[in-house]
């Protein structure tokens, strides 16, 4: 369950991250900085980075917690 969320998160991820790319060339018709990161915030396609994120970070929470947990338990300090 936790490699499939991680999968989902990663194409969601390369989704919003092509997007935004895409969306690099309104800096070339004169957008500043500030705007370009103002349109992109609003954007629902540029949205999916964040969420995919989001859900890589979260798939791999409980394997974190587990290995962490293997560790103070363990008899042998590293």
């Amino acid at each position: 369950m936790n490699v499939l969320s991680a999968i989902f998160g990663t194409i969601l991820a390369s989704i919003g991250f092509m997007f935004i790319l895409l969306y690099t060339n309104l800096m070339t018709m004169g957008y500043s900085f500030f705007d370009f990161v103002k349109f992109i915030s609003k954007r629902v396609e540029c949205l999916l980075f964040v969420m995919g994120i989001c859900i890589i970070v979260l798939s791999f929470e409980r394997s974190i917690k587990n290995v962490l947990l293997l560790r103070r338990s363990s008899k042998f300090h590293i």
